[in-house]
């Protein structure tokens, strides 16, 4: 028998009455700028591919499927959005709900809410200068920081991210008082992503701060640059020390994005995870013809949370997962 949970709300009615003035200032700044709302399902056939994502799945059984077939919970609206995009629609964002399993903690909910937003025509860079125009009206920041990957590791960890060894990565962990764990068979993405997350984000202080120009290993759904390196034309934003938005200069060649799926199942399979299905329908999409575009998600909850000034999203979700 299932313990009784609190049935509570977790947020204050301060805090839920600030959701809605947030949500409410969020639309009539993309009104103003003729950004139109959209709204797409968050059941798809197919499943985000990424190492990084946990999906859930849930069993349909009905007309259509008398079978039955299995559905996954998105993790973000960004396949459906670009179909859309793909079909004309003109700059589009959506305020919706995205899941992740075995995500839970101080900034994580497996059912979180998402703003993501797409501007034909704009670049990465672009696109920062919007993300950081509505902030700038939500919160009080001052300056937004912009710097590149590149200069961030050589400025932070003493070593170049796009050309170094994995005796670089733990010299540079245990100059930090880390010791370095058993990472064997690990990448260096692996070796970045453990640096970036222990010693460089807790570090990065008050305001808000855009990282951009990944490595091209780490482009996910970004497009390549032609600079040498090439480098991954995608950027994050971390807000006193907390990742707030993702963004990219969106890729729109089908056969690289298939590419890049197929490579991600294959390492998939490599470390004895879920085959999943490949989005067929996005990788059409793209074929018919993505504009250029520039799109990135940003957690409203994140966004919620700092400007109440609290230190947990569940100070302002209604019913976290320990209430559901």
């Amino acid at each position: 028998m299932n313990p009784r949970r609190d049935w509570r709300p977790a947020a204050s009615l301060q805090n839920l009455q600030h959701r809605a003035r947030l949500l409410a200032r969020i639309r009539a700044f993309f009104s103003e700028r003729d950004v139109m709302e959209v709204e797409t399902p968050l059941l798809s056939a197919a499943a985000a591919t990424s190492l990084y994502l946990d999906s859930f799945v849930t069993r349909y059984l009905g007309p259509l499927a008398p079978q039955g077939q299995d559905f996954f919970l998105q993790t973000s609206p960004e396949f459906a959005m670009k179909r859309l995009l793909a079909g004309g629609s003109g700059p589009i964002y959506q305020i919706c709900k995205a899941f992740r399993n075995g995500e839970a903690g101080a900034y994580h909910n497996p059912e979180f809410t998402l703003l993501e937003w797409y501007r034909p025509g704009f670049d990465h860079h672009a696109l920062m200068d919007e993300v950081e125009a509505l902030l700038d009206s939500i919160l009080d920041i001052g300056t937004f920081q912009r710097i590149k990957y590149r200069d961030l590791f050589l400025g932070r960890a003493g070593f170049d991210p796009f050309i170094f060894t994995v005796e670089e990565a733990k010299a540079c962990l245990q100059q930090h008082g880390i010791t370095a764990p058993d990472m064997d068979g690990a990448t260096k993405d692996d070796w970045l992503m453990l640096i970036l997350t222990h010693i460089i984000e807790p570090n990065l202080g008050s305001g808000a701060v855009f990282i951009y120009d990944f490595p091209a290993s780490q482009a996910m759904l970004a497009r390549l640059s032609r600079s040498e390196p090439p480098t991954a034309e995608r950027f994050e934003l971390y807000v006193n020390g907390i990742e707030l938005a993702n963004g990219f200069h969106e890729l729109a060649d089908a056969a690289e994005q298939r590419r890049r799926f197929e490579s991600e199942m294959q390492q998939r399979k490599h470390l004895g995870m879920a085959e999943l299905p490949m989005d067929e329908a996005l990788i059409d999409a793209l074929k018919h013809g993505l504009p250029d575009c520039a799109g990135v998600a940003l957690g409203i909850d994140r966004l919620l949370m700092l400007a109440a000034g609290e230190q947990a999203i569940a100070e302002v979700l209604a019913l976290p997962l320990d209430r559901c």
